[in-house]
């Protein structure tokens, strides 16, 4: 039928239908499908339909072999199974897959779980280690104390033809940066043998047993290629005391520590094979660890010293274009305090900074604002003239200006207005005294100093603004301030409570020792006297620094004019200003000669080591 052009399809007939047309001759051919159970149906008229029918349905092929009509069966059922075969190929493939995929997963899994046992220390065989004792500058007592070593490993039969053994362990002890792991690799250098290196955290995995096996594994391949050299970066991560914590402890940590004073001293023979171990917190390594037979030697690698600091820009200055204006001697007197590694980062960033300028060589500009960079920090935007920075400028000058007047202070490097990264307004950098650094003494009278000039801000502030409009700026300089003041009375015995030591160096650092005992060392009647003698002491300094201040107004705002003029005064400049200033105008003598007078009456004073 057609409605409005459209054709659509006729209902198809029911089973007792189709049967009466077959039989009226109104069906022209039949197609019957087994796998579908249905039959479609072709009529005269042109009509198709598709209905129903039974399986194996043989009233329908006899009606339509009496109405002679055309029946075509059509067997699909062989396709479906082929399908559904396909189908479950596939299903069994993919589970095989699957399986194959975890068996594989399971096996990488087992395979790390028995290498977590095995120690994977980085190997540089004989000749491979290129460093030599020439590219470590600045510890040449360290370097001839480790000579002994390189002699051992190269010619063992001078030592025992005498009888004597070489060191089993040596420990390298010193802050950081100061050389200790590229020394160990000198030392490796210097007598060509194989050199294993690790870092001490390597060893402690979450597994119970995995560290104590691979302090095994290592020494077991060291063995099997001495003579050669053993070196354990950070050793107090593995080192640290037995029982630090709470209940004596028993973790994986000394597991691996007893394991390793096994191998260092135990019945097995080490012929040959010498352990160098670096750290920077010997006060916390357990006992046993350092007594002879393990780490024999103990060698201290401190801070250098002015010629050594010279020598190590010598040494990293050698592939770096330097003007011929830089006088190394000169930045190694203004480093004072500068570890190998500091230095070696000075040069870097000075470095960067003549790239940045589009400059060929490194001049003293560069090597100064890296110096700043390293020191204060990055530079930011100067600030505008304004009451804060006339505030910050009185506050820096009353540090700069003491440095001149107080005697045994240190000396002015430079005093500045540009700001610095971090809330830095400006600052006044001192030179510590090269003579202090090296000794490590310090007295009383330079102590004293100190307190004077780091309160030089606070009392500025007190001379020229009142009491009333006194900042929170000198907040860092009141912590150093308490700082000094309490190991002083505690620490030093420069108070009245007399030569004795009433604090350690710092507090306890493992939990488990002492942590139970929260009360001080001393009484309580001690303590108030330790309170009021650092505030005695913060206010005298406080005082001497107004005392000097307040008579030289006219100076201070002098130089802080002159200051916010050029944003910078170096050390040289400020000392010429303020000497001429006093010698035009000679203030009478009062609390600045007292503390010259001080000054000098400790000059002779009980020092003590820091």
């Amino acid at each position: 039928m057609r409605l409005n052009g459209l054709s659509t399809r006729d209902p198809a007939p029911s089973y007792s239908q189709l049967l009466k047309d077959l039989r009226a001759g109104k069906v022209k051919d039949l197609e019957l499908s087994l796998q579908q159970r249905e039959v479609r149906v072709r009529f005269d008229d042109g009509r198709q339909a598709t209905v129903p029918v039974f399986s194996n349905d043989q009233l329908l092929l006899r009606t339509a072999e009496q109405a002679k009509v055309p029946l075509t069966v059509r067997d699909d059922r062989a396709d479906g199974a082929t399908a559904g075969l396909v189908a479950n190929g596939l299903l069994v493939l993919l589970l095989l897959g699957g399986l194959a995929l975890l068996i594989r997963r399971s096996a990488q899994v087992a395979n790390r779980a028995m290498g977590f046992g095995s120690s994977k220390p980085r190997l540089q065989e004989e000749g491979g280690v290129v460093v030599r004792f020439e590219d470590v500058a600045g510890i040449g007592e360290a370097k001839e104390e480790l000579q002994e070593v390189v002699t051992f490993l190269k010619e063992p039969e001078r030592f025992t033809a005498v009888g004597a053994k070489i060191p089993k362990g040596v420990l390298l002890v010193g802050p950081p940066g100061t050389g200790k792991t590229l020394l160990a690799r000198a030392i490796a250098g210097e007598a060509g043998v194989p050199f294993f290196s690790m870092a001490a955290s390597e060893f402690v995995e979450m597994f119970v047993g995995v560290g104590a096996s691979r302090v095994r594994d290592l020494f077991r391949k060291a063995k099997a290629k001495a003579p050669c050299i053993i070196f354990i970066d950070e050793v107090d991560a593995v080192g640290r005391q037995r029982g630090a914590g709470i209940g004596g402890g028993n973790d994986e940590r000394e597991q691996t520590l007893n394991q390793l004073l096994t191998e260092m001293d135990g019945f097995a023979d080490n012929s040959g094979v010498i352990l160098l171990a670096a750290t920077n917190r010997p006060d916390v390594l357990d006992s046993a660890l350092m007594r002879p037979g393990r780490f024999d030697r103990r060698i201290t690698i401190d801070l250098p010293d002015r010629r050594g600091r010279e020598a190590i820009l010598a040494v990293h200055a050698r592939s770096r274009p330097l003007a011929g204006a830089v006088s190394l001697s000169a930045w190694a007197s203004r480093t004072p305090g500068f570890s190998g590694a500091d230095l070696a980062n000075l040069l870097n960033e000075a470095a960067i900074l003549t790239a940045r300028h589009h400059q060929s060589e490194i001049d003293d500009g560069a090597l100064g604002g890296a110096l700043e960079r390293i020191t204060m920090g990055l530079t930011a935007a100067p600030l505008q003239d304004s009451a804060k920075k006339r505030l910050i400028g009185y506050h820096e000058v009353g540090h700069a200006l003491l440095t001149t007047l107080v005697p045994k202070a240190d000396p002015l490097d430079k005093v500045t207005l540009l700001p610095r990264s971090g809330g830095v307004g400006g600052f006044a950098r001192m030179m510590p005294d090269e003579e202090i650094l090296d000794s490590g003494l310090i007295s009383k009278a330079y102590l004293q100093a100190r307190l004077v000039v780091a309160l030089g801000g606070r009392a500025a502030e007190l001379v020229v603004f009142g009491p009333a409009e006194v900042t929170q700026g000198a907040s860092g300089d009141l912590d150093m301030v308490t700082r000094i003041c309490r190991e002083m009375v505690t620490r030093y015995g420069f108070s009245s409570l007399g030569p004795v030591a009433l604090e350690g160096d710092g507090a306890e650092v493992f939990l488990g020792r002492d942590w139970l005992r929260s009360e001080p060392p001393y009484s309580r009647e001690t303590g108030n006297r330790i309170d009021a003698l650092v505030r005695e002491l913060a206010s005298s300094a406080l005082d001497q620094a107004v005392a000097l201040l307040q008579p030289r107004r006219a100076l201070m705002d002098e130089l802080v004019e002159m200051l916010i003029r050029d944003e910078t005064i170096e050390g040289e400049a400020f000392r010429a200003v303020v000497t001429s200033h006093e010698a035009a105008h000679p203030q009478p003598t009062g609390s600045a000669v007292a503390l010259q007078a001080t000054g000098k009456a400790d000059v002779e004073a009980a020092q003590v080591g820091v």
